[in-house]
């Protein structure tokens, strides 16, 4: 059976962040990040690895899980295209495709333990 979904070649980790200030920080100077995207006002920067293709996102959030947590966010062609497919073979999401300003499209799914994953679409 062919593939379904047509990835795209990136892949980003998304992390929360109690302090989004001093976590850009630290993963700018201190890893040596580069910031490629930043949404100030949503506290939101995504930063490019040394890895190819694998970023990290850090995203302000009220609560952080003790020993923290990355949702593995996958950057498809066509996210309803994706996401059709995946519901067709009964893969749950979590509410409706959201849209970021005209920047991107985000789906979040799960797979069988219930583990958070992510489907984008980049829209510039």
């Amino acid at each position: 059976m062919a593939a379904q979904i047509e990835w795209a070649g990136e892949s980003t980790a998304a992390l929360e962040v109690t302090d989004y200030d001093r976590s850009l920080a630290w993963y700018r100077d201190v890893l040596g990040w580069e910031v490629v995207f930043e949404l100030r006002e949503w506290g939101w920067a995504q930063l490019q690895t040394p890895v190819a293709g694998l970023l990290v996102g850090i995203g302000q959030s009220e609560q952080v899980k003790e020993g923290g947590g990355a949702t593995l966010t996958f950057t498809v062609r066509d996210i309803d295209r994706s996401r059709g497919y995946l519901e067709a073979q009964g893969v749950r999401f979590d509410g409706e495709t959201s849209q970021v300003e005209d920047m991107v499209r985000l789906a979040t799914f799960y797979d069988p333990d219930g583990n958070a994953l992510m489907l984008a679409q980049q829209l510039r």
